[in-house]
């Protein structure tokens, strides 16, 4: 049977272990490449994520990398699933993912930036290595659509991704994955709250607009042009604003 999200449409297709496992990988990669740019004062700056340091940013990754493995070890009834379970609005479960966070990272032990990406990196590549086995079991549900334990691993490839993002604004840079399309289906596998809510779509239909109106070097482009899953990914994410390209040199 074909799987579809809330709104009865077929759910987001492609995600397999191969090039799955292969975005995983880059997106620590990229994390630990980027941390390495960081001097003793980088790592005390803003990040674009508000009210974090850089420092604070590492330490989040560390934990959520440490969560996957946890949610992993009760799927498919861990707190995570519960949570899902409730099927409420993608706002509720960020402010209650956002407590979590804020809790977590507080009871953290003291350690430098580069310590805390190294834990992260030691973490997320062992959670890697437990997925291609049990890649069909089911990890947790939302409304009406299964995630898999394949999914999941979608979820982690986007935030990866995008907050490798997040360290290269902090080091006034801009980054963008080699494969966002394949995020883009990984991170629907994994995120169907943001489908359900229509999240995913608003963001496309943005995107979608703002490539409509101007190319990326701005010439107009016809009306075929599609829209940049990275924008909408950025986009959905509250990275960036209604039709906007994030600037920058590319990393």
């Amino acid at each position: 049977m074909e799987r579809t999200d809330s709104g009865g449409r077929p759910a987001a297709g492609g995600w397999s272990p191969g090039p799955a496992l292969a975005a995983f990988h880059d997106g620590v990669t990229v994390i630990c490449q980027l941390a390495a740019q960081f001097g003793d004062a980088g790592w005390l700056a803003p990040s674009p994520c508000p009210e974090w340091r850089v420092i604070d940013l590492a330490g989040h990754l560390r934990c959520v990398a440490d969560d996957y493995h946890e949610y992993l070890d009760d799927a498919p009834a861990s707190r995570l699933a519960r949570l899902m379970a409730t099927g409420v609005h993608p706002d509720t479960l960020a402010r209650k993912l956002a407590r979590q966070n804020a809790a977590e990272l507080a009871a953290l032990p003291d350690a430098s930036g580069p310590e805390h990406i190294e834990a992260f990196a030691s973490s997320a590549r062992s959670y890697a290595q437990r997925l291609l086995p049990i890649w069909d079991l089911p990890h947790h549900q939302y409304q009406d659509v299964l995630v898999t334990v394949g999914g999941m691993a979608g979820a982690a490839c986007g935030e990866w991704h995008l907050h490798a993002w997040d360290f290269a604004r902090a080091l006034g840079k801009d980054y963008r994955p080699a494969d966002p399309d394949i995020l883009l289906r990984g991170w629907a596998e994994g995120m169907p709250h943001l489908l359900a809510w229509g999240r995913l779509d608003h963001a496309q239909a943005e995107a979608e607009e703002a490539a409509a109106a101007c190319g990326r070097g701005g010439r107009l482009a016809g009306p075929a042009v599609r829209e940049d899953p990275w924008v909408v990914m950025l986009s959905a994410s509250g990275r960036i604003p209604v039709g906007r390209i994030s600037p920058g040199p590319v990393l």
